[in-house]
């Protein structure tokens, strides 16, 4: 980025803060302010391949026209279908988005070895990990870290 920080130390950042003040609730929480992500939006290029690797990772997926969505707890990714992110008239989204541009990091509620067994499941190889990583909540986790089918970097942390 132009100012010299990281689109990762941006997006941590931002959820660190987010998650700190939904938890801490603070008063500007109770008063309409920032409780954390809704949804995350991402250019897509390879549409079937993306939504057979996201469904075996046992998530739902719901198309349409323009975008997929997937559903995480009560978040979501929609990947815009690249008829959708290429037309110079869809103007909502980063000018210069293109994929690969995702860094997204999911938590996993249970142990390494079921995280295991799900990417083995999955057929996805780890490119990293299991490693030490300070998180979003604002504690330390141990994360190992995927690609998707469009080079998108995906990070499975596990907290204590």
């Amino acid at each position: 980025m132009k100012n010299g920080i990281s689109r990762r130390t941006l997006i941590r950042s931002v959820a660190a803060a987010s998650a700190f003040a939904g938890g801490s609730r603070m008063a500007a929480q109770q008063h309409g302010g920032i409780r954390g992500f809704d949804h995350v939006a991402l250019p897509m290029e390879h549409t079937e391949e993306m939504l057979s690797f996201y469904r075996g990772l046992g998530l739902q997926v719901v198309e349409n026209a323009n975008a997929c969505s997937v559903y995480v707890g009560n978040q979501m990714i929609n990947f815009h279908r690249p008829t959708h992110w290429q037309d110079k008239t869809f103007t909502w989204r980063a000018p210069a988005a293109k994929p690969p541009c995702g860094d997204l990091c999911f938590v996993w509620d249970e142990t390494p070895e079921s995280l295991k067994r799900m990417l083995d499941r999955a057929g996805v190889k780890a490119v990293e990990g299991p490693v030490e990583r300070q998180g979003g909540r604002n504690k330390t986790g141990s994360s190992v870290y995927v690609r998707d089918p469009d080079g998108n970097l995906l990070e499975f942390m596990i907290y204590p």
